[in-house]
């Protein structure tokens, strides 16, 4: 009766050739009955949405485990957002609350714009993991928690009460809490490894990640390649991080307690060839991009810092493409050495953040009188100071604008999701190097660690970045005038060594046209008012301003820069799909601003401004528009979330 039930209900061919001829003992059959019903037993729930949050000890492997689930979910092309949180310290006190490290997914199977505002699935690998992430958990979702993270010990860093766990009073009530003896687990499916204890526990996330992998239904096969690819040379790390990934699977698929597994769907996106992409990989392939596309050698002098060396290491790899990468001894060489560079005709890049943009004024400003194309990247984090070198702000919108001595104007480009890096840098490039002029490129935490799908374009549908050299003197020239403009007020790109085009460089103000040292009074005021002119003028090249989402016309439009753009988005969509008058448009172009600004502007009612700082592009906005602009701010270290800018936004409907 038991071969006749199962043989109807199975219908694989391979479980059936199993059962039939595998030389079984009476109690391997049952066991494996047992499964096969099990199996049947358990139902999918198909989901549309999920946030997921891996959240523990700085050394607990979260960021690994959260990147690993979010390729294979990538590989499966569902849409996904992430918000990697890191601890501020280097190495804060294990088990203590500032060494939580986290990492929030979301999938889903609509398009998403923001990593998710709460929380379904908590990852607490530890009690302090649990106590800094438990507020962000929707009510009655699902914690999943390493026991062996909850003793007295764990509990009194993360400044629980004596004698006061959670698992065991009724203060997780209202929550799915999954309990699992990780790190017990972790050491038996690794008893017979010749490895230390505390080797054998670093392999406790994959345990973590293999149940995760069957709770969603997912196959393993692109973190196994990851591990092979990672320690095949280190046999030992290999087997026994596959080991600890399948058991956690294995854990999953034959404990009686779980008795469903859920699915998410393949979003539906624009056809094409998508990856996985961090906002500063994206940069960086946007940077070679314009390398290849432009002809010129890509030459970067950095310095590195916190969120911005990233982009470092990825264009270190990445010599085959004619890359230079020079790690300078401090931030003024690296600028420095990025003008050098830009001066003998690479396109020079320095990447740093706030407190590096600090210390680069001086030289920047020297770019900006030389008027040669150079491309100044800063992901902007929590200042002032040091700050908070791991959270993410807007803070530094002012210092692009105004943060060096003397008038000293540059375009400002900023980018707005990770993807969009790839397309904001390029853009950036090319002004730089066809308005011969230095350009900044804002990014921020949030957007240099996030990940998103990305839909890769194939170069013949990249535009086209034009440079042209002076190699001779014009029909018009006696003499080389180093400062006689085009149409754009840009002056030649004279490379050093050139015969008959030897001219002089330096800080010192230059005379118009002829580029010779001028203490002039009426000389020095007409080059501020060029420089300035120049950059103004790059609005007639670049695209006007559209509207994202919402009527042409309205009661209230949400103005946004930067990595504010899926919190904007999400909250205006839902908004208007209400029937509410609110539109939403964000800026690529800083400065100058698309010159058909002013006119969307005036065709609403009210105008908000949400920022992850205290108010900078609304000072802006209100000087040049004379716009009565609102502000919402938030300098929390965190992005703002959709939900609490639905109600802001309804507040002022």
């Amino acid at each position: 009766m038991i071969w006749t039930s199962v043989n109807k209900a199975v219908s694989e061919p391979v479980l059936r050739d199993s059962i039939h001829h595998a030389p079984f003992t009476t109690h391997q059959t049952i066991v494996n009955c047992r499964t096969i019903f099990k199996a049947m037993a358990r139902k999918q729930e198909v989901l549309h949405d999920v946030v997921i949050k891996f959240a523990g000890d700085s050394g607990d492997g979260m960021q690994l485990t959260g990147t690993q689930f979010t390729n294979n979910t990538a590989l499966l092309g569902i849409d996904l957002s992430t918000f990697p949180d890191f601890p501020a310290e280097i190495r804060a006190p294990q088990g203590t609350l500032p060494g939580v490290s986290g990492f929030q997914l979301r999938f889903s199977s609509d398009r998403v714009y923001t990593p998710g505002d709460a929380c379904d699935v908590l990852v607490a690998m530890n009690a302090a993991a649990l106590k800094t992430n438990l507020t962000a958990l929707k009510k009655g979702g699902k914690i999943i928690v390493n026991t062996d993270g909850f003793d007295s010990k764990n509990l009194r860093l993360a400044n629980y009460p004596d004698g006061e766990n959670p698992l065991e009073n009724s203060s997780l009530e209202s929550y799915e809490v999954i309990k699992i003896d990780v790190t017990k687990m972790t050491r038996e499916a690794l008893k017979e490894f010749t490895m230390g204890m505390k080797e054998k526990d670093r392999a406790k996330n994959m345990f973590v990640l293999g149940f995760l992998y069957w709770m969603y239904g997912r196959d393993m096969d692109n973190t196994l390649t990851f591990l092979k690819e990672k320690f095949g040379k280190k046999q030992d790390i290999y087997d026994s991080n596959r080991k600890v990934l399948q058991a956690g699977y294995n854990f999953g698929d034959t404990t009686e307690a779980f008795g469903t597994t859920y699915k998410v769907e393949k979003a539906k996106m624009p056809a094409g060839a998508y990856r996985s992409v961090m906002g500063n990989q994206a940069l960086a392939y946007g940077l070679i991009a314009a390398s290849q596309k432009s002809g010129l050698p890509l030459y970067l002098g950095s310095y590195p810092i916190t969120p911005a060396s990233d982009i470092l290491h990825e264009l270190a790899r990445h010599k085959n493409f004619g890359v230079k990468t020079f790690q300078a001894e401090d931030e003024i060489a690296a600028i420095t050495s990025a003008i050098g560079a830009a001066y003998g005709g690479s396109l020079g890049v320095t990447t740093t953040s706030g407190p590096g943009m600090a210390l680069k004024a001086e030289a920047m400003g020297l770019a900006m009188m030389l008027e040669i194309p150079l491309l100044i990247i800063d992901i902007q984090r929590g200042g002032p100071s040091t700050g908070l070198p791991t959270k993410t702000e807007q803070s530094d919108l002012l210092q692009a604008y105004y943060g060096r001595n003397g008038e000293s104007p540059m375009p400002v480009v900023s980018a707005s999701t990770p993807a969009d890096c790839f397309d904001a840098v390029y853009e950036a490039v090319r002004i730089a190097v066809q308005h011969m002029t230095p350009v900044i490129f804002l990014s921020d935490g949030y957007i240099a660690n996030g990940a998103e799908p990305w839909k890769f374009p194939k170069s013949e549908e990249l535009p086209p970045i034009h440079v042209k050299f002076k190699t001779e003197l014009g029909d018009m020239e006696e003499k080389f005038q180093p400062y006689l403009r085009d149409e754009k007020l840009a002056r030649p790109w004279a490379l050093p060594g050139t015969p008959g085009l030897e001219h002089r460089i330096g800080g010192l103000e230059k005379q118009n046209v002829t580029g010779n040292i001028s203490y002039e009074p009426e000389n020095h005021q007409l080059m501020v008012k060029i420089r300035q002119e120049k950059v103004d003028k790059i609005a007639e090249y670049i695209p006007e301003q559209k509207i994202d989402n919402g009527p042409e016309k309205g009661e209230l439009l949400v103005l946004g820069w930067g990595s504010t753009y899926g919190a904007i988005k999400s909250a205006v969509a839902e908004l208007v799909k209400k029937g509410h008058s609110v539109a939403h448009a964000h800026l690529r172009y800083v400065r100058p601003f698309p010159k058909n600004l002013g006119d969307i502007l005036r065709n609403y009612e009210k105008v908000l401004i949400p920022e992850i700082n205290n108010g900078q592009l609304i000072k802006i906005i209100r000087d040049v528009y004379f716009v009565d602009a609102k502000g919402y701010n938030k300098i929390m270290g965190v992005p703002i979330t959709k939900t609490e800018l639905v109600e802001v936004i309804k507040g002022m409907l």
